[in-house]
């Protein structure tokens, strides 16, 4: 019998462990943080690339989402996306419409407490969330997708339960949750159902009987609460995956519709290109990492043509590429003046205005400025065009709806419509 060769057997398992690696590589892309990770345990509960390579069945992956508003941005897409790839891998995503906590809403990050939603707004708002979301996750491969309302379990709870659930908790582990303690220093009000949350989100974990919950870096106390709820119920617990938050349009601070520096997954292509393809340098890096499955070493070196691939390639996740490519070429052509060879501009119908009409009226009415007053100081500050013509008289009317017709109104280098009767 020959000896074994140490060098060779040794060889063998680093290039299984660089194999291993690269064919999970998906995992950590994007990701800020895993717990808990112990990545020289064999201990697959302390070790998730160890758990995926000696599961025998699809992790049960859960993302909650709260249907506090109408809208997402490509901000809010980021664990979903996550989520998908967990199921091009061959898990199963459980996605958790919180119908039930929507109505508390996560006070995490909040300075004061937040407005109740009925259930009538949570409906609908969970209609359009879905919507949404089609346009990234498999709905179609059976066993590849759950979706269920958090409402199922939740409304179920009797105070036994609520107080066992209390029990696992004290208050100083609360008040320590990220929001809470600066709300107490600023002797804010902090309401005991705002307490609730982080439990009845762990809880969501107990009932879906969750292997991975994938969440934002500000998630991690709300994970951190499912994993010992969990425990506590007698289940393995969960790992906990966190992504960061992304920065905006502005690059300084958080996408947010509030701070209108958002790009939204249902604007049209134009939009989404135009805001897209003016994302700060200093952006770029994590918007490809984040946004896109793009190899990142393969990136041009070109900082304009890095833009312009990034704006391509995510409007084409929404969009599809031949109207992202028109997208790009009606940008070039607008910023250009040349309004009349645009083709993919979005429209707007003054079938409903009261002519004759003022421009910053119509402005308004468009939805390119909030109200009259900032239609009228855009156009004071020389940002409003009309078919590529600067505007600098804010009382300048139509007519009729036949002087509107076909008009492309813009503001700034993002925003357009055309006006049609």
């Amino acid at each position: 019998m020959s000896k074994a060769n140490p060098g060779k057997t040794q060889s063998m398992v680093c290039e299984q462990q660089a194999s291993l690696t690269q064919s999970l590589s998906w995992l950590h892309r994007g990701v800020s943080e895993i717990f808990p990770d112990r990545p020289d345990s064999d201990d697959p509960n302390e070790n998730l690339v160890r758990r995926l390579e000696t599961v025998d069945r699809p992790l049960r992956v859960k993302l909650g989402i709260d249907p506090t508003g109408t809208d997402i941005h490509l901000g809010h897409s980021i664990p979903v996306r996550k989520l998908r790839a967990f199921q091009d891998a061959g898990h199963t995503a459980v996605l958790i419409i919180g119908d039930f906590t929507a109505r508390i809403g996560d006070p995490t990050g909040k300075s004061e407490v937040r407005r109740q939603l009925t259930q009538a707004q949570v409906e609908a708002n969970a209609k359009t969330y879905l919507d949404q979301v089609r346009s990234i996750l498999d709905f179609d491969t059976p066993g590849r997708l759950e979706i269920r309302y958090n409402s199922e379990w939740l409304s179920q709870l009797d105070l036994s339960k609520i107080l066992e659930l209390l029990g696992q908790m004290t208050v100083s582990q609360m008040l320590a949750k990220e929001g809470f303690a600066e709300r107490q220093a600023q002797e804010n009000p902090i309401f005991l159902h705002e307490f609730l949350y982080p439990l009845m989100q762990g809880y969501d974990s107990v009932a879906v009987r969750a292997d991975v919950e994938l969440g934002g870096t500000d998630q991690k106390f709300n994970i951190a609460v499912g994993r010992d709820l969990q425990r506590h119920f007698g289940q393995t617990p969960q790992f906990g995956l966190l992504m960061p938050i992304l920065l905006g349009t502005d690059g300084t601070q958080k996408m947010s519709k509030s701070l209108n520096n958002y790009v939204g997954l249902t604007e049209d292509a134009l939009t989404m290109y135009s805001k897209l393809e003016k994302i700060p340098d200093t952006s770029i890096p994590d918007y490809f990492e984040l946004l896109t499955d793009l190899p990142l070493d393969e990136l041009p070196e070109n900082p304009r043509d890095r833009q312009k691939l990034l704006a391509v390639t995510i409007v084409s996740q929404f969009h599809g590429e031949t109207e992202a490519r028109q997208a790009q070429k009606d940008a070039q052509t607008l910023v250009g003046g040349q309004t009349t060879q645009a083709r993919s501009v979005p429209e707007f119908s003054v079938s409903s205005v009261e002519f004759p009409a003022k421009v910053f009226y119509l402005l308004n009415a468009s939805g390119l400025c909030k109200s009259s007053s900032e239609a009228r100081r855009q156009i004071k500050g020389g940002a409003v065009r009309i078919d590529g013509d600067r505007v600098g008289d804010e009382n300048l009317t139509f007519a009729s709806p036949t002087d509107a017709q076909g008009k492309i109104l813009q503001v700034g280098k993002k925003k357009f419509v055309r006006l049609v009767e």
